[in-house]
């Protein structure tokens, strides 16, 4: 036994000892997808050019694979599309306006609802990475907010929370709808505008706006085929397009720029329906001589493309101007190669160079509100504003009078545009043939558009047609066709 003294017992102070600091830890799947957001709110970038070349910096590291690229991707798109029901489940969960809540902060917590509300990631899982991103890229104190936040919000499910935020569809249908399906208010309003009917109608277009859409590809006419494409894709990974004879859909994650024929510049990605719009105009009946094709907004290429191949087959020639230089220059590059005689050119729509009455056949897809194309852009939802078509008004008219003035005397004109929105649709086309707005009457007729689709269901009573996410497959793309009379 030891005859040293014993050491005297330590103090108790009521306090446990401090944790070691620990250094957050960056999960490079959530950081990228935070970049990707954070890009789209200060910048007004959007999603499917930011997130390309973050997610080809990150595999070229080498620690980020495909996995890691399909969640960064789903993490990204499913944030931005189901936005504005997070916000009103995130409005719940704090004690002030979500305008006094710093962005970086509604952006992480908005990571953090999808991973909880709209993903199969486990609950701890979802919170923990959540509250370790907000560590890295907000700091401690905040990471606290975020923590509490995610943790109210785990103790619903989607559902359970939609039934608690949203108002009740008898009390106010498009503001419940707005929070249900994740749209502002003024855009379910003017959709179901143009689409008319009842409820199931709306909500089968809400949904589909909120789907990931199918990757598409267009063989050039004249370049390449349907079957050439599917044969280099495979058939476990291809499938014909539904509707135009020159589509070929890819099965999720399949990759376009790994074809030869997209590499080539002899295919591209391109949206089924407006395929269909640059081959229903190449197919109207023209009076007289079919040489002159004009495509007087042709940024960035994928219908003049069309147009050129198909003018090309017939002899004719294509004339492609786009205002916008470095937009025109794309264009240049989707015309490269192909059969026949073509002419890429810079210049603005509204003041062109060419003389009335040059052109057998004019395409003029306007610039327009995007509302046709929710599905791709997602953040375009919350970008736009119901004030910002009247900008595109007077555009568009001015754009469609010059279209009808650059064509000759029994030649044909598609307006178009990707949008289903009334005000950029049906009603310009009445307004410029009507002369409203102190202009003078045009003198045309209406084409009925819908025989030029063969086999399209759903395309309504004509003479113009409007496809839909939910019916067709494809971006609500408008198309009116009309003959130069006098």
């Amino acid at each position: 036994m030891s005859d040293q003294p014993s050491s005297p017992p330590a103090k108790r102070t009521g306090k446990r000892p401090a944790k070691p600091h620990r250094r957050p830890q960056k999960d490079p799947v959530r950081f990228l997808a935070f970049e990707a957001l954070r890009a789209v709110d200060e910048r007004d970038a959007y999603a499917n050019l930011v997130l390309p070349p973050l997610l080809k910096k990150a595999r070229a590291k080498g620690d980020f694979d495909e996995r890691d690229a399909a969640l960064a991707t789903e993490l990204v798109y499913g944030t931005l599309r189901r936005q504005g029901t997070y916000d009103a489940v995130v409005a719940a969960c704090v004690d002030r306006p979500l305008r006094e809540v710093d962005p970086p902060v509604l952006d992480v917590l908005a990571l953090g609802a999808h991973q909880l509300l709209g993903t199969r990631i486990p609950t701890h899982a979802a919170v923990s990475a959540s509250v370790e991103l907000a560590r890295v890229v907000l700091g401690e104190g905040r990471a606290k907010f975020v923590n509490a936040v995610l943790r109210k919000i785990s103790k619903q499910d989607l559902d359970a929370w939609v039934e608690q935020v949203a108002p009740p569809y008898d009390d106010d249908a498009e503001a419940h709808l707005a929070v249900v399906h994740s749209h502002p208010r003024w855009i379910v309003s003017a959709l179901w505008d143009a689409l008319g009917g009842g409820r199931a109608g709306i909500e089968d277009l809400l949904e589909a706006d909120n789907e990931r859409p199918e990757v598409t590809l267009v063989a050039r006419p004249g370049r390449s085929t349907a079957d050439e494409l599917l044969d280099a894709v495979g058939e476990d990974s291809g499938l014909p397009g539904r509707w135009s004879p020159y589509a070929v859909r890819l099965a999720e994650g399949g990759e376009p720029g790994a074809i030869a024929a997209v590499q080539e510049g002899r295919a591209g990605v391109q949206d089924e329906g407006s395929q269909l719009v640059a081959v229903a105009l190449a197919n109207a009946p023209v009076e007289g001589r079919d040489e002159r094709w004009l495509d007087g907004c042709a940024g960035p290429g994928g219908k003049a493309a069309m147009l050129a191949g198909l003018a090309a087959g017939r002899g004719a020639a294509l004339l492609a101007s786009e205002k916008q230089p470095h937009r025109a220059r794309l264009v240049e590059r989707a015309l490269a190669g192909n059969p026949g005689p073509y002419q890429v050119i810079a210049a603005d729509g509204t003041r062109p160079p060419w003389l009335p009455g040059s052109f057998d056949r004019v395409l003029m897809d306007v610039p327009c509100s995007g509302l046709g194309a929710l599905r791709r852009r997602p953040e375009a939802r919350w970008r736009r504003r119901a004030e910002d078509l009247e900008g595109f008004a007077p555009l568009q008219r001015g754009l469609l009078r010059e279209a009808l003035s650059a064509v000759r005397v029994g030649g044909v004109v598609g307006y178009a545009t990707c949008s289903p929105h009334l005000a950029e649709t049906r009603v310009v086309v009445d307004d410029v043939l009507k002369g409203r707005g102190g202009h003078q009457p045009v003198e045309a007729e209406w084409i009925d558009a819908r025989p030029l689709l063969p086999g399209v269901p759903a395309l309504g009573d004509g003479p113009d047609v409007q496809l839909w996410p939910h019916l067709h497959g494809t971006d609500a793309m408008y198309l009116a066709l009309l003959r130069r009379t006098a």
